[in-house]
Order: C-alpha cells, then sequence, then structure tokens
C-alpha cells in the first residue's frame, strides 16, 4: 500500500476529506436519492484512494483513540431488529495496518486495535461509495470523555494522511435524535432540527470552526439535535482535517425521519 500512496503522491495531489450523514443501517440495502448520491461521490473521487481511514460514530472508547490494525476486518452488525437481508451482507474490503501507522506516526498518543472491524458507521457507506470492496480500509475510534477541541486537533493531525493517498471520512449526523424519531417516510424535520442544521452550515461556509466546538451555544436546538456526542463528533474530524482554504461541497442535503440529519459534504 505504501507504494500506492508514493503514486498518488508523486503527483501532488490530496486527497478529499468527507463527511457523510450515514443515517439508518437500511441505506446500506436501499436506492434511494442519498445512496444515489453517495455513489456518485465516490465515482467523482479521483484519483483513487489507497486507503481509506473512517471515523464512526460507531466506535466509542473511553480510554484513549484506537486505530484499527487487522489485515482482514470483520464486517460488524451493531444494530438490532433489521430485517435479514442487512445481517447477510459482507463488506470484504481488507484492513489497512500501514495507514494506521501513519496515523500513529501524525499522533503518537493514538493506541493500536488489532481487532475492530468495520462497523455500520463505515460499510453501509463504503458499499454505495466502493461496492467492489477493494480498498483498505481502517477506522479511528472516537475517545467519549474528550472535549471536543481534541476531536478538532486531531483531526488535523490526521489531514496529513491526506497527502500520502487516504481519504477521509467522518461518518456520523449532524443532528441524531433517536428518541423523538418519526419512521414515517414522509414526516417533516422539526424546526429545531432544521435551525441546528442550518446553523452548522453556515458556520462551515464562514470557515469559524472554532463555533462548532462550543455548538451548546445554540441552546435548546442544540440540546435536542446533539442528545449525546457520538454523531456529532465526526464532523470535527472532517473539519480539521480539511485545509485551511479548501471550498466545501455539499453533495446531500435533507432530513430523514424528522430528526436524523443526512447532510453530507465534502473538501479537496
Amino acid at each position: 500500500m505504501r507504494e500506492n500512496m508514493t503514486d498518488v503522491n508523486s503527483h501532488n495531489v490530496i486527497m478529499p476529506v468527507l463527511f457523510i450523514g450515514h443515517g439508518s443501517p437500511m441505506n446500506a440495502v436501499m436506492s434511494n436519492t442519498f445512496t444515489e448520491h453517495l455513489s456518485a461521490a465516490g465515482k467523482a473521487i479521483k484519483p483513487r484512494p489507497a486507503a481509506i481511514l473512517v471515523v464512526s460514530a460507531h466506535w466509542l472508547t473511553t480510554d484513549g483513540s484506537y486505530v484499527s490494525t487487522t489485515p482482514k476486518p470483520d464486517t460488524i452488525y451493531d444494530f438490532s431488529g433489521f430485517p435479514d437481508e442487512l445481517y447477510n451482507i459482507v463488506y470484504p474490503a481488507p484492513g489497512s495496518p500501514a495507514t494506521a501507522e501513519l496515523a500513529i506516526e501524525n499522533a503518537p498518543y493514538i493506541k493500536q486495535d488489532p481487532s475492530w472491524g468495520l462497523d455500520h458507521g463505515a460499510w453501509t457507506i463504503l458499499k454505495h461509495l466502493y461496492p467492489q470492496a477493494d480498498i483498505p480500509v481502517c477506522q479511528l475510534s472516537i475517545d467519549y470523555h474528550k472535549p471536543m477541541s481534541y476531536h478538532f486537533e486531531l483531526g488535523k493531525k490526521l489531514g496529513e494522511l491526506r497527502k500520502q493517498g487516504v481519504l477521509i471520512i467522518g461518518s456520523g449526523n449532524i443532528v441524531h435524535n433517536l428518541m423523538l424519531i418519526d419512521f414515517d417516510d414522509n414526516a417533516k424535520p422539526f424546526d429545531w432540527a432544521v435551525e441546528f442544521d442550518s446553523w452548522v452550515k453556515s458556520v462551515i461556509d464562514s470557515r469559524n470552526f472554532e463555533d462548532l466546538l462550543s455548538y451548546e451555544k445554540m441552546g435548546r436546538s442544540a440540546k435536542l439535535s446533539v442528545p449525546t456526542v457520538d454523531h456529532y463528533v465526526p464532523l470535527l474530524y472532517t473539519l480539521g482535517a480539511a485545509g485551511k482554504d479548501e471550498p466545501f461541497e455539499y453533495f446531500h442535503e435533507g432530513f430523514d425521519y424528522s430528526t436524523l440529519s443526512m447532510r453530507c459534504l465534502k473538501a479537496g
């Protein structure tokens, strides 16, 4: 893999960085506007990534940040109550110990985890981005008790991997409240959800990323939109890894089930 990274870097190419609002695991088997936009986004990324690093809302740790080092990651079914077709999906991408090594070189406090596979924050979106499952993938955990600034600054350090052919993906949801979810396919988003999602977009557009580290100042809309930080934090890794002057492209916008912002963005 390092040879591939060298080939990419020899063309002075910096790989993009993505944030994907992944929503329901069912998106893995559905054909809708969101999955169509994911597929198109994967095809538009040139050159082909040498490897992928995913920061998923579904790998939480409490004693530090970990990076997966397994060469053959399992497909993790970290959900319940869904149709059998979801549990029959296997995303057999190889692991990327070399990407894990690069991550640790840039942030030596990251620890190794030899057993973590690909959780549904990773494989349900990669299935549409790269359906052949032939690009090496590793994941970075979210240290749940660290402050927002920690995640943003670690994102900056990991941004260096983009110069080595690594596509970085934050996978979560800007608005994610399962307690108030409405499973009606035609459910309209709550006003507070739209308010918070729009505020986040305006902050990104103005590049005042530091404001997102104290999102609580948005009051009620923030409290309802981010009842727990797990799905919000991946956005901070994406923004940290983005260059100072790189424009952002929103390649999907909208809401599912009233309380899930499906906003996706790309820099680079």
